[in-house]
């Protein structure tokens, strides 16, 4: 019972609260786990690794950096853009070495984001009927992988520009400038269909 309270009590608590935690005690780090274990599982699965076990793998290999480096964690900053940052150079590490392509997504469930990318992008075909999610996806699967992550982060991830430019470490500006190039890529796949 006291194990059920302390979970619903830590839920309360800040991204920052639960790093000076953990900082304390060790053992506070399941509640850093249990928030982001599913998000972050969702990243990596639409960055493109579709084996489970690789993904578990690879989210143990995120949550065993994220401990090491708790330290380094400046309070400053989104401890979300921080961790996602870790997530990010894993997945990437991981994908040089397996050499294999990202794909957004392969979930049914998850094909309601896609309302919302076609929504955003303005995303219509020349008789003005909205695209459908397979063909969204094959447009997405073709950018170049820096490309695809930056639409995963802002349109699957729901990431502010800021927090997009603390994960990738580039200038807002740059942000900014790939979404809109990444959308004109979309839209020219899109149009070739």
């Amino acid at each position: 019972m006291a194990d059920i309270s302390r979970h619903k009590q830590q839920q309360q608590y800040t991204d920052q609260e639960l790093v000076t935690q953990t900082l304390a005690n060790k053992q506070a780090f399941a509640a850093i786990v249990r928030r982001y274990e599913a998000p972050l599982l969702r990243y990596i699965t639409r960055l493109g690794c579709r084996d489970t076990s690789t993904a578990q793998d690879l989210l143990q290999e995120i949550f065993i950096k994220t401990y090491i480096h708790l330290n380094d964690y400046d309070h400053s900053l989104q401890f979300s853009s921080w961790i996602y940052r870790i997530a990010h150079n894993e997945i990437i590490s991981s994908f040089r070495k397996e050499k294999h392509g990202p794909t957004v997504l392969e979930r049914e469930a998850d094909f309601f984001l896609f309302d919302k990318v076609v929504d955003e992008l303005e995303l219509t075909d020349q008789e003005g009927q909205k695209h459908t999610a397979l063909e969204i996806q094959a447009a997405v699967d073709r950018l170049d992988p820096k490309s695809r992550e930056i639409i995963v982060l802002k349109f699957f991830e729901e990431k502010h520009y800021d927090e997009i430019s603390d994960i990738l470490q580039i200038p807002e500006g740059t942000v900014a400038t790939m979404i809109s190039r990444a959308k004109k890529k979309i839209k020219s796949y899109l149009e070739e269909s």
